[in-house]
């Protein structure tokens, strides 16, 4: 007895709404359920990565930065 001649058999014996309800749902549902998860995980990284980013808190940074850098020569010089 082959492998094949099994998976025939018990491809023939086994109803067509147990193959549906009982393995092809599960495995759908749970594969549509990891692309959702993994879609808002991925959402939710964009928006941090956007905030991190943003071209409008870059310059602010900058000017107190180069502030800071001027006050320590300023000091550094008396």
């Amino acid at each position: 007895m082959s492998i094949i001649y099994i998976i025939s058999v018990f491809a023939r014996e086994l109803p067509g709404y147990f193959i549906f309800g009982w393995i092809f749902m599960p495995v759908t549902l749970l594969l549509l359920l990891l692309i959702v998860y993994f879609r808002i995980q991925l959402s939710k990284v964009d928006k941090e990565l956007a905030m991190l980013y943003d071209p409008r808190n870059t310059l602010p940074n900058y000017d107190i930065n180069q502030q800071k850098t001027w006050r320590s020569r300023k000091n550094a010089n008396k």
